[in-house]
């Protein structure tokens, strides 16, 4: 025991709202309070310098004081008149009770308020000649004369004056009720955090927690159970990191094991024939020529295999990496046809819009490059059409032979073939549709393939 009083959760909790809502109440009545005090004061003064513009009025008539004092229309009982001169002298004051006052008045300051303002008034003010508190107001006339009016602090003046104590004992009763709700309140609050105490405790053990009991049904129980399913996700987001980045090494080595297998060929086939060459100089021109033409074709699979490779591991490293910017459609289609034009026969149709995307150009290239030269290399047909509408949505088809719809699910994964030999043979790397699947992804779309009389590829690109 270290000698400290161990005040509860909820007796703290309490007391704090408490303090502030009696801080809060008192404030406001503070400043309502004096907002109408302040708001009487100004009435009482906007009265009195009406009266007091009234003398100054029948003064520049040629009234005198007393006339000026019986005709204007006095605000208040037994009003006092003062009319002050310029060096502070009084010339006129209309309480014949007491002396006439003789001091200099320039002092007050209701008077210096009026001499720099031009109106002034004070509150309550004890008069030395007559022991009566006044309520002064003061008005700049002509010639430097201020006229002052003086209401006498009478039963009424005062009870005019009195702020409505209705208002503090409303809010004094709203506190309590405040207060009484406040301790309900707090006391649910508490209950949910005793409940959420004993929850982290049996968490922390490992101990077996029952739904029904863990956490009651209010605001903080729905948060805390909010905060076990956050460490539920976490945990599952975790395992499925751990899975993605344990699929990506797979796939690594898978792609390493692919490459290897593609490489083996070519390069098995290259050093074949240079040994040949090699070993036999006196073969003839013919045999020479067939063997030139394998290292050729050979050199050039792997040629097309690296820059393939080059060209996914790119994409692979993420969309940041890869440059884009304003790419024109059609000029560019028009360029990779007219490539693919000078490789094959087959009718290519091309019926594109000229619109604009914003895009990666080697990227967009290898799209249609690799898409037609799929249909040059295996659908056996004689025509391919290329057509896009005005939202950006291709279909690139062939009227070839298609192929066999348990294969349309897997054409895109790298190294599928669905003729192995075949694919040799075309100089085909395996990779082709996997590029063009993830560059059409890096530009928002999505592609599909359908085989119904040919082969046929929708996808769709992102339209600024």
């Amino acid at each position: 025991m270290d000698g400290r009083i161990n005040i509860g959760f909820h007796t703290r909790i309490f007391v704090m709202v408490l303090m502030i809502c009696w801080v809060l109440v008192g404030t406001f009545v503070v400043f309502q309070y004096q907002r109408e005090k302040e708001f009487k004061t100004i009435l009482l003064d906007s009265q009195l310098q009406t009266f007091n513009s009234g003398i100054i009025e029948d003064l520049r008539c040629g009234l005198t004081a007393d006339s000026a004092a019986s005709h204007v229309t006095s605000p208040v009982n037994d009003i006092r008149l003062t009319l002050i001169a310029r060096d502070g002298k009084v010339i006129y004051d209309n309480n014949d009770k007491t002396p006439f006052p003789t001091t200099d008045h320039n002092n007050r300051p209701e008077v210096l308020e009026a001499r720099m303002k031009g109106h002034g008034h004070s509150s309550e003010r004890h008069s030395e000649s007559d022991d009566v508190s006044y309520f002064y107001s003061a008005q700049m006339g002509d010639d430097g004369v201020v006229v002052r009016s003086a209401a006498p602090y009478t039963h009424s003046l005062r009870e005019f004056l009195k702020i409505d104590s209705r208002l503090i004992w409303f809010m004094i009763i709203l506190t309590l009720f405040m207060s009484f709700f406040a301790y309900f309140a707090t006391r649910k609050i508490s209950t949910s955090i005793k409940r959420l105490n004993v929850f982290a405790g049996k968490a922390e053990k490992g101990e077996e927690i029952y739904e029904d009991e863990a956490f009651p049904k209010d605001e903080l129980g729905s948060i805390a159970s909010h905060i076990v399913r956050l460490y539920v996700q976490r945990d599952e987001g975790y395992r499925e990191a751990l899975r993605q980045e344990q699929d990506k090494i797979r796939l690594k080595k898978q792609l390493t094991n692919n490459i290897n297998h593609e490489l083996k060929t070519p390069v098995a086939s290259i050093l074949v024939s240079l040994e040949l060459l090699r070993e036999h100089p006196e073969m003839d021109e013919s045999m020479k020529r067939d063997f030139m033409d394998r290292l050729y074709s050979n050199a050039t699979r792997l040629d097309n295999l690296l820059k393939d490779i080059s060209e996914i591991t790119r994409m692979d490293e993420g969309i940041g990496v890869i440059r884009k910017s304003a790419v024109r459609l059609k000029p560019l289609i028009d360029n990779v046809v007219r490539d693919m034009r000078l490789r094959t026969d087959m009718k290519i149709v091309v019926d594109v819009p000229d619109i604009t995307v914003i895009g990666n150009c080697s990227l967009l290239e290898s799209v249609f490059k690799n898409l037609i030269d799929n249909a040059i290399a295996y659908s056996g047909g004689d025509t391919i059409v290329v057509k896009c509408d005005n939202e950006c949505n291709f279909i690139v088809s062939d009227n070839g032979c298609g192929i066999p719809q348990e294969h349309l699910p897997y054409i895109f994964e790298r190294f599928y073939r669905i003729d192995k030999g075949r694919s040799r043979e075309s100089g085909g790397t395996g990779l082709g549709l996997a590029i063009v699947r993830n560059a059409v992804a890096i530009h928002g779309g999505k592609i599909k393939a359908e085989s119904n009389k040919g082969l046929t590829f929708r996808f769709n690109l992102k339209y600024p």
